[in-house]
């Protein structure tokens, strides 16, 4: 058994930013613990060492979430402003086409701008988590160590996890921060049991985008916006219901949407089906350019097992979730577990920002704790 002060379960970004705010407080003793082989959560880029995406200018293009708003998320902005990173506008200029049937042609109609602009970053949104892991300097981060149960001792908690061979890790912490979604947090073995009404509340709170796939095609060049398209459509027959320009400064150009087909029918249909669907209605609208694209891929984070559970899978894609309570304020665990994955953050549950907000209220309270 090894001793530490704070593990983090999570290396999203709600784990890798809390992390961060804890070294900048003189905090050092912190193990950071991820189920997957990878940083990042459910922030996912096309990258050179994706094997779908080997050439350096195919990366950044979001297959998670793509967008923040500086506008009014303060601290989302803030935090991209102070690791330095370079934000552009979502390309929003020409006309949207809106597809009501595979049979009819699609309406074009004026495009609209967002006010305040829908921004995105540089690199895809892992350059905000890879900036924030690379500035950890005294965090031990462990990736292939899920957690599966939280043991709460007479002054410690022991965090049992196991890696890839199957070896077993217990971690023996003075508090444990949970950057995971709510309903992921529920299923981990807790003894003593959570409260009642606080498992209830993770249990049934919805983690936004996954029921959720995403295409992407990349292009050699954005040739909708030849045809004075914005690349923005809305279809009712689908695959895809939502569709943007995905376009990268200096790389590939790229068009991405959201599937409006549930996640059982994406799992029937198998992914060579829903992609050549995919390229069909992306020549419908966009004519016999969209026909062969250089890379396309699906990212379906409805199978996800470090993202979705089963109730996920089985609902819609609806609005984003009510923060649930992020702590035990009475009872056994007062003051040893605080959740700070997206879904608690207070203004912003399932945003970006909701993850950063979520991270830096945990870290505050730790503080209190301590103080």
């Amino acid at each position: 058994m090894q001793k530490t002060g704070t593990v983090i379960v999570g290396a999203g970004l709600a784990g890798l930013y809390a992390a961060y705010l804890l070294e900048k407080r003189g905090i050092k003793d912190i193990v950071l613990l991820e189920a997957r082989e990878t940083l990042g959560g459910r922030i996912a880029s096309t990258s050179p060492d994706r094997p779908a995406f080997p050439e350096a200018e195919m990366a950044g293009v979001d297959l998670g979430p793509s967008w923040f708003w500086p506008g009014f998320q303060h601290q989302m902005a803030e935090l991209v402003h102070v690791l330095g990173l370079q934000a552009f506008a979502q390309f929003e200029q020409g006309d949207m086409l809106i597809e009501r049937s595979p049979a009819m042609a699609a309406q074009r109609v004026q495009g609209f701008v967002n006010t305040p602009p829908s921004m995105r970053l540089k690199g895809g949104m892992q350059a905000l988590t890879q900036t924030l892991s690379q500035s950890l300097e005294t965090t031990r981060v462990l990736l292939s160590h899920p957690v599966d149960a939280l043991h709460l001792e007479a002054s410690h908690v022991d965090v049992y996890s196991q890696d890839a061979q199957g070896e077993r890790l217990i971690l023996q912490a003075e508090q444990v921060l949970l950057a995971i979604p709510p309903r992921l947090a529920a299923k981990l073995s807790f003894s003593p049991a959570l409260p009642a009404v606080l498992s209830s509340q993770w249990k049934n709170t919805p983690t936004w985008m996954a029921p959720h796939a995403k295409y992407v095609a990349l292009f050699d060049t954005p040739f909708w916006r030849d045809q004075g398209l914005s690349g923005e459509a809305r279809s009712l027959s689908g695959p895809l219901g939502e569709i943007h320009d995905a376009s990268m400064p200096d790389g590939k150009a790229a068009l991405f949407g959201f599937f409006n087909t549930p996640a059982a029918t994406r799992e029937r249909m198998g992914s060579n089906a829903l992609i050549q669907a995919c390229r069909d209605q992306l020549v419908r609208l966009f004519g016999s350019q969209a026909a062969d694209p250089d890379h396309d891929i699906i990212k379906d984070w409805a199978y996800e097992p470090y993202t979705t559970t089963q109730d996920d899978r089985q609902a819609s894609a609806g609005q984003h979730p009510t923060a649930p309570a992020n702590k035990v304020d009475n009872g056994d665990w007062s003051g040893y577990l605080i959740g700070i994955g997206s879904e608690w953050g207070q203004q912003f549950p399932g945003y970006l920002a909701g993850a950063v907000e979520a991270a830096e209220a945990g870290v505050s309270a730790l503080f209190e704790k301590m103080s």
